[in-house]
C-alpha cells in the first residue's frame, strides 16, 4: 500500500457537499504515485476516508481486510495487474461496490468488460470530475 492512507476524521470537507457521518472508504488503486496522491487528496478534501494500494494484489489485499465503499481504480497497474480483473473479483464478495475505472490508454470500456452500474473517467481528468462521479455514486447507491 502506498504510504497515503488517511482516515476522513483528520480532515474537513471543502466543496458544497459535506458527507454525513460515516460517508465512506474509497480505495484508490492507481500506480503513477503522483496521479494516486492527486485523486486521493481530492478525496480526502470531500470528507472521505481514502485508502491507495498501487496493483491489484495490494487492493484485494485491502478489500478483504477494510470495508470498502467505493473502488477507483486505474485500469493498466503495476507488476501486470489489471483493475478490469479487479473490480470482477472485488464485485463476487461485494456485488454492490460501486466502480469507477481510469484510464490515460482507452476512451472507455465495453459492456462486456466492465462490471455492471460502473463508471469510465478517461485521463486526465480533473480532480473535481472524480469527486463529482464518487458523490454521484455514493449518493444513488444510499
Amino acid at each position: 500500500m502506498i504510504p497515503f492512507a488517511c482516515t476522513a476524521a483528520a480532515l474537513a470537507p471543502s466543496f458544497p457537499f459535506a458527507p454525513s457521518a460515516g460517508a465512506g472508504t474509497i480505495l484508490v488503486v492507481e500506480d503513477e504515485a503522483f496521479v494516486c496522491e492527486l485523486a486521493a487528496e481530492a478525496l480526502l478534501d470531500e470528507g472521505y476516508r481514502v485508502l491507495t494500494a498501487a496493483d491489484a494484489d495490494e487492493a484485494e489485499a485491502i478489500l478483504s481486510s477494510e470495508q470498502v465503499d467505493l473502488l477507483f481504480t486505474d485500469i493498466d497497474l503495476a507488476r501486470n495487474t489489471n483493475g478490469i480483473a479487479l473490480a470482477h473479483r472485488a464485485r463476487r464478495s461485494l456485488p454492490r461496490l460501486p466502480v469507477v475505472y481510469t484510464s490515460g490508454g482507452r476512451d472507455g470500456l465495453s459492456p462486456t468488460e466492465a462490471v455492471s452500474r460502473s463508471v469510465f473517467v478517461p485521463k486526465p481528468y480533473r480532480t473535481a470530475q472524480i469527486v463529482a462521479v464518487t458523490n454521484d455514486l455514493l449518493r444513488s447507491r444510499g
